[in-house]
């Protein structure tokens, strides 16, 4: 796939069955994928994280989502309502649900936590104005395609129990897509692929 417009994507990503069970995950995203402003390419919204003491995803650039609350009827739910909290996009009224991907692991060995996200894709109906809250500092839409290309590759430095590592990355200007948000896209790119 060459060209990663809005309606090929979203064409694909409606015909993909999820493999993953609604049991288990205990926090979820959701992909935003919109028509470009520019160009042809659909874009996909990401967050830059707040900087807060004690979060491990500090600052890192991210897709808005988070823990699953008790009341939340099911992961999905999760990932709409954390959408509404930190960007202020109601998913139900402005968008398409259009598959889930693959549950994505996790491992925070800081906390000696060990959790699975759930991955959640729609398609926004209409452009929307994010309103961020206090745990977003900012937000970023961004072409899908010259990530799936791997125009965008890079690899983020980083130091981990005293030892150097070079992580797969993608390099948006200053700003580097790396760790679990990477992973996730990952998936999207697999499932669009087919």
């Amino acid at each position: 796939m060459t060209a990663y417009d809005l309606a090929l994507l979203s064409e694909r990503l409606r015909q993909r069955t999820a493999s993953a069970p609604d049991e288990g995950a205990t926090a979820a995203v959701a992909i935003l994928l919109r028509a470009p402003t520019e160009g042809r390419e659909a874009e996909v919204l990401l967050i830059e994280r707040a900087v807060r003491a004690g979060d491990p995803w500090s600052g890192h650039m991210a897709f808005p989502g988070g823990r699953r609350d008790p009341r939340d009827a099911d992961a999905r739910a999760t990932a709409m309502r954390e959408t509404v909290e930190e960007v202020g996009i109601d998913l139900a009224a402005h968008a398409t649900f259009l598959t889930r991907l693959d549950d994505v692991p996790v491992i925070v060995r800081a906390h000696g936590e060990n959790f699975r996200v759930a991955p959640f894709v729609f398609a926004l109906d209409r452009d929307v104005s994010p309103t961020l809250n206090h745990e977003v500092a900012a937000t970023l839409w961004t072409p899908v395609g010259p990530l799936a290309r791997g125009e965008r590759s890079g690899v983020y430095p980083f130091r981990w129990e005293g030892k150097d590592h070079a992580l797969p990355c993608y390099r948006l200007d200053a700003r580097a897509v790396w760790g679990l948000t990477y992973v996730m896209f990952q998936g999207l790119f697999e499932a669009v692929r087919g």
